[in-house]
């Protein structure tokens, strides 16, 4: 991901002297990624969000035409048209998201091999906070920051996109063990790369805890709007039936 890591570290660089404070360009760094990112992540959501709502119905079709493929396929394809629905819809936003973070992740991990300013060799070695050395790993505080943030993001993601409710039982197990297994990866690897890294790592799933706050509140409104546009339908073919009936008396 170098290719990805060398552009990211002349804005890193050009933060720096804007600042000159390594620890508070990182952070500046981050927020600017995540802001970045931000309408892929909202894409991502809202297709989730959607699908998950849209889940039952999928299953009664599914179940309706499982000794069909062909029949199904079609059915489904039908029943995507007729909701606007777009099943491919939250995988393109990841993918764009995921080289990006990379990229992060091989910068910061070794912040001299991608970054040209000789300046920068002094800076990624400043104190910040309580952190004597950016450059080398702290050991306690900045990985369980980044762990505990790491969990809490996790999970609220998880209800978010309906994971859980779109998955059988060995999608949920597999989900469960995740949900405890990635935060202490990221405790482990928080304490073994840079305090830089951990900083922008930290920093990053905090601001995702406000910013899945947000989609918490969006994902409602969508689901309160889809309320009224089934109970909508409902209404027009009960009208529907009705009339029918008339013209048949």
């Amino acid at each position: 991901m170098g290719f990805i890591a060398v552009p990211l570290g002349y804005l890193l660089t050009f933060i720096y002297k804007l600042v000159g404070n390594y620890g508070i360009s990182l952070i500046i760094l981050t927020v600017l990624v995540k802001l970045l990112l931000y309408p892929l992540y909202f894409k991502q959501i809202k297709s989730t969000a959607s699908m998950s709502s849209l889940q039952p119905k999928m299953k009664a079709i599914q179940e309706k035409y499982k000794n069909d493929k062909e029949k199904m396929n079609e059915e489904m394809a039908k029943f995507y048209k007729e909701e606007n629905f777009n099943p491919m819809g939250g995988c393109l936003p990841m993918l764009i998201q995921v080289p990006i973070i990379m990229g992060l992740f091989t910068l910061l991990r070794n912040p001299m091999r991608y970054i040209a300013d000789e300046n920068m060799i002094f800076a990624v070695h400043q104190s910040f906070l309580w952190i004597k050395d950016l450059g080398q790993p702290d050991l306690w505080i900045l990985p369980i920051a980044a762990a505990v943030s790491t969990y809490i993001s996790f999970a609220m993601t998880q209800q978010l996109t309906g994971q859980n409710e779109m998955m059988g039982g060995q999608g949920k197990s597999m989900n469960m063990i995740m949900k405890y297994f990635f935060p202490l990866s990221i405790l482990w690897l928080a304490r073994a790369y840079p305090a830089g890294l951990a900083i922008y790592w930290a920093g990053g799933q905090f601001i995702q805890i406000f910013l899945n706050i947000r989609m918490n509140k969006f994902r409602a409104k969508l689901k309160e709007e889809q309320e009224l546009e089934e109970k909508r339908r409902r209404a027009e073919k009960q009208l529907e039936k009705m009339k029918k009936a008339r013209m048949k008396g």
